[in-house]
């Protein structure tokens, strides 16, 4: 489990783990399924919802309305270190609406929901039955079977020329290669699965985990003299305030798996080691889920 990648610190140390045996979704949880679940609970998103401002002090009043984060490209080269200059948040928007008001999911049905914060995806879990994995968990079932793997499907990013996963082509965040109507999400089992017959376990969307976030995996480690550290599950936020900024006093969990954003010269995290935080009540418009469902007896 994780990577020893200087430019991505917060996916080490590498280290062994073991986990019980799961059943995992073969994709992540799809706008049709998630439109079944609403359909069926009448579960309103957090998106979807008033918001607070006793919740954000300080936060301009024209931005306390629902709506939720969307990527929107810029019109050339910027600086890649404030991503704030391509991400808006969007009145409006939510998982009907993926771009904002006159946007909607019409040929999309079969690609993953987006802008699902972390109160839905366990809402939708939990109507399902299921769970959503830990991150151990998580990758375990995202590396195939190819333990200390770059990506999910061996160490070269495109055998013989080969794209296998949904990430920019291009220089993002501006020149996007893919054909207009490919450059956000696309249907799920669009590219072959990894060794365990799971799609899209990079690339596409961020997917949702239970473990909250630390900056690296010296929580769940363990010792070498001790061996593999069995089902390891970061189970409580206590800690995880290390962002250095505002979002930091909001619970995050941990979201795997890189997204259609990710790109050479920027956010190469499109592999089973890579690892983001995620503030428990914000959904973006590059990040999904999916559950899995752990066999009988307790975990962790």
């Amino acid at each position: 489990m994780g990577s020893d990648l200087a430019e991505y610190p917060e996916e080490g140390p590498v280290h062994d783990v073991t986990v019980d045996g799961f059943w995992m979704d073969e994709s992540p949880v799809t706008v049709a399924a998630f439109r079944r679940f609403v359909k069926a609970t009448g579960h309103v998103t957090v998106a979807e919802r008033p918001i607070d401002p006793d919740d954000y002090p300080g936060v301009e009043a024209s931005l306390l309305v629902p709506g939720s984060l969307v990527f929107t490209p810029t019109a050339g080269p910027v600086p890649l270190d404030n991503w704030r200059t391509w991400w808006r948040y969007v009145p409006g928007a939510s998982w009907k609406h993926p771009e904002g008001p006159g946007s909607d999911t019409r040929g999309r049905e079969l690609h993953p929901v987006v802008h699902v914060a972390w109160e839905d995806v366990s809402a939708y879990a939990a109507w399902a039955g299921k769970d959503l994995p830990t991150e151990a968990e998580w990758e375990r079932a995202a590396r195939g079977g190819l333990d200390g793997a770059t990506y999910a499907w061996g160490d070269e990013r495109s055998p013989y020329g080969r794209r296998l996963a949904k990430y920019w082509v291009g220089e993002f965040p501006w020149r996007n290669l893919d054909p207009a109507g490919q450059q956000r999400t696309m249907a799920v089992r669009s590219f072959p699965p990894n060794g365990y017959g799971l799609y899209d376990v990079t690339g596409n969307v961020w997917e949702w985990t239970s473990d909250f976030y630390r900056s690296d995996h010296a929580e769940t480690s363990g010792r070498a003299c001790c061996g593999p550290q069995q089902n390891p599950r970061v189970a409580t936020p206590e800690g995880g305030d290390d962002a250095g900024d505002t979002a930091a006093r909001i619970p995050r969990r941990v979201l795997k798996g890189g997204s259609h954003l990710c790109s050479d010269n920027y956010c190469q995290r499109y592999r089973p080691a890579a690892r983001q935080a995620q503030p428990i009540e914000s959904s973006m418009s590059h990040i999904g889920f999916r559950c899995i469902l752990r066999a009988p007896g307790p975990v962790g």
